[in-house]
């Protein structure tokens, strides 16, 4: 069965780990249905500063503006799978955490865990404090999926795109979308 995804993308750094899961996704339209992405504010400017370019999606891929509440996955209705948040700003955790849906990412969130669905949150910040380990639980608590942003490097990545990309290859695991990665003890 094809999943229907969301990704959020958040203004905190790491707008590299957006841009390669969006384009992973993008090359899976075989097993996806639907692929809606939305960006907040500060995400765009984020990309274009972190990335020096602008943002360019798949012609398949639906964008959303974050102030409109009329997106099909702003209501559970519209039985989206998976809600991917990357990078996930500790600002964008702590109103998912507690309920506050100010925005259509905030929204769908909540729609997500009250319809019992996939909620993935790439978080990306370093030191915690107590307030961000709370919320990481309070999401955990009702459902949602902590994945921080931690490569991995027992598969020799040389470049900065496949450091990013053992995040990415994860989150796509989480999701349950077949991708060719290194898996531990596997040669």
């Amino acid at each position: 069965m094809k999943k229907k995804i969301i990704i959020a993308v958040t203004g905190a750094s790491g707008a590299i780990y957006a841009k390669l899961l969006i384009a992973k996704l993008e090359e899976k339209f075989d097993k996806i249905e639907k692929l809606a992405v939305v960006f907040s504010k500060n995400a765009k400017e984020v990309w274009r500063y972190e990335l020096d370019e602008e943002i360019k999606l798949h012609e398949n891929t639906e964008i959303y503006e974050p102030n409109d509440f009329s997106a099909p996955f702003a209501s559970g209705s519209a039985r989206y799978d998976t809600l991917i948040v990357c990078p996930c700003s500790m600002g964008t955790l702590g109103r998912i955490a507690t309920g506050i849906s100010n925005d259509l990412i905030t929204r769908a969130a909540d729609v997500i865990l009250k319809e019992r669905r996939k909620l993935i949150l790439v978080t990306r910040e370093t030191p915690l404090n107590l307030l961000h380990i709370n919320n990481m639980k309070t999401v955990t608590q009702a459902g949602g999926i902590i994945a921080p942003a931690v490569p991995s490097f027992y598969s020799k990545p040389q470049t900065v795109e496949q450091v990013a990309e053992t995040v990415i290859d994860r989150i796509l695991d989480l999701v349950g979308i077949e991708n060719s990665t290194f898996r531990w003890s596997e040669k």
